[in-house]
């Protein structure tokens, strides 16, 4: 499960490429944030509940990085920080990043769900909706849980594979050995209908 966990960490913070020294799998837990954000990643419908703070940018930030003022607010409820305020604390602080880190892979994302750490370890039974979504216990539906239709039930994505190299690459380095790591229906989920529908593909008008 470590290796899981720090497979996503590192395919999220890499500033490896295809010349790097060691191969790009080796640059995991280079970035800490986004490096150009595109926008501001403030979503109005949450201004009752989790409002933007002016002048605050809600970019990713974080070993799992964060994205969206929601996001900032409830992993901040969570771990009795003021993010919504200071998102910057979470690239400040690599304590607090690992524990916002390891408080979204323990926690569902959203009721009725399982967590990250649910469907790795096999604590997740899934209902019959999920096996006619063809979604399995394992490092795949891990994906499924944290990214949604970002990654998963598209096929035989680079966004997917670039996340199972690095969880393969830390199973090599931990010495378990990533023939460990299961058939490829269970590391995978090119085939599983998403968790989750990500914002910018349910509604144009938030992307």
């Amino acid at each position: 499960e470590v290796a899981a966990f720090l497979g996503h960490v590192g395919s999220k913070t890499s500033c490896g490429y295809g010349v790097a020294t060691g191969g790009p799998l080796a640059w995991g837990l280079c970035y800490n944030k986004e490096m150009s954000p595109s926008k501001l990643y403030c979503d109005d419908y949450y201004k009752y509940t989790y409002p933007c703070t002016p002048g605050v940018s809600y970019h990713g930030r974080g070993a799992l990085p964060i994205y969206w003022n929601y996001n900032y607010g409830e992993t901040g409820d969570a771990l009795k920080v003021d993010l919504l305020n200071h998102p910057e604390y979470i690239e400040n602080n690599a304590t607090l990043a690992f524990q916002a880190a390891l408080w979204r892979w323990m926690t569902p994302v959203k009721k009725h769900q399982p967590s990250a750490h649910d469907v790795f370890v096999g604590s997740w039974k899934p209902t019959k909706n999920d096996t006619l979504a063809k979604r399995v216990p394992g490092f795949g539906a891990t994906m499924n849980v944290l990214y949604g239709d970002q990654v998963c039930g598209r096929g035989d994505v680079d966004t997917m594979n670039n996340i199972i190299s690095h969880y393969l690459y830390y199973l090599d380095l931990m010495g378990v050995g990533r023939e460990e790591a299961g058939p490829h229906e269970v590391l995978t989920c090119e085939e599983q209908k998403p968790f989750t529908v990500s914002p910018s593909s349910a509604s144009s008008s938030s992307s």
